[in-house]
């Protein structure tokens, strides 16, 4: 058995499967996931899982180099984007180097979202709280 934080077999694997610059959705409950893009479905009910445990479970095995945030979750969801900036914050400051914090627009996120190996949808019901985590290399 592992023993390391993350224990989802499907999130360990997708870390895994990872390369430089490919791409991972941590979405809300309502963020729509297009076809063909893997879905890796934990939400159970409204709030669990919650963006920022299943991120913060992910941080523990993946290099992170950039992550990508809708505009909107700065004035709909400030608290939640605080938060979700010292979670970067803390990642960047473990893993030694600086990772990009870049915004777009809502409707450019969902389109950006296609792009994601896969999409990990959480129970989490805070407008926006979506982020696109863009892998990074260890070395």
């Amino acid at each position: 058995m592992k023993k390391t934080t993350l224990l989802n077999s499907h999130l360990s694997a997708l870390v895994a499967s990872l390369g430089h610059t490919d791409e991972i959705t941590l979405a809300d409950a309502g963020l729509p996931i297009p076809a063909g893009v893997e879905r890796i479905d934990l939400a159970v009910c409204p709030g669990l899982p919650g963006l920022e445990d299943t991120l913060a479970a992910l941080l523990t095995e993946l290099q992170l180099d950039a992550v990508l945030l809708a505009e909107k979750i700065e004035s709909t969801s400030p608290e939640l984007h605080r938060r979700l900036l010292e979670q970067v914050a803390g990642a960047a400051e473990t893993q030694g180097r600086e990772i990009a914090v870049s915004y777009v627009t809502h409707e450019q996120f969902k389109r950006r979202n296609g792009h994601s190996r896969a999409v990990v949808r959480t129970g989490e019901c805070t407008p926006y709280a979506n982020i696109i985590l863009r892998a990074g290399v260890p070395f």
